[in-house]
């Protein structure tokens, strides 16, 4: 079951009018700056690892494993994991506690969390965030809005 993080909402009141309302082509939702503020970043957005996508966990600088990206899965780690595993599984099939170790990479089945699609200080969200934020302190949290449309 996926947890979405905010429903879709539609375009909120008070957009403005360059904020495409194309229903058929678009869905919408927002969040306000005290609603993004609140979100867990690390809680589980669905109840099972991915179907077909793993994480590349690599060596950090203190040579502790960290997730370094979240990718399709490659045909050679379904190819190294059918070996391991005994059986051809997808990632969300593999037991607990299931790893491919190949060429310097873990790869391991993910439950995604809000951290791995928009990382807050990461260079594509933390400036959004770091606007919000300064918004916020002239306007007030409940006042700036984050709006997002997928088409």
């Amino acid at each position: 079951m996926d947890r979405p993080l905010f429903d879709g909402r539609g375009v909120p009141e008070g957009a403005r009018e360059d904020v495409l309302d194309d229903e058929v082509d678009h869905s919408h939702s927002y969040a306000t700056r005290a609603e993004v503020a609140a979100v867990d970043r690390d809680a589980p957005l669905n109840d099972r690892a991915d179907g077909n996508h793993v994480g590349v966990w690599l060596p950090g600088p203190d040579g502790e494993l960290v997730l370094d990206h979240v990718t399709g899965t490659p045909p050679a780690v379904l190819d190294a994991a059918e070996e391991l595993f005994g059986e051809d599984l997808w990632p969300f099939e593999w037991p607990p506690g299931g790893e491919v170790r190949r060429a310097g990479a873990v790869y391991r089945p993910v439950v995604y969390t809000p951290r791995m699609f928009a990382p807050p200080d990461g260079p594509a969200w933390g400036p959004v965030r770091a606007a919000m934020r300064d918004l916020a302190a002239v306007h007030g949290d409940e006042n700036v809005r984050l709006v997002v449309w997928f088409g």
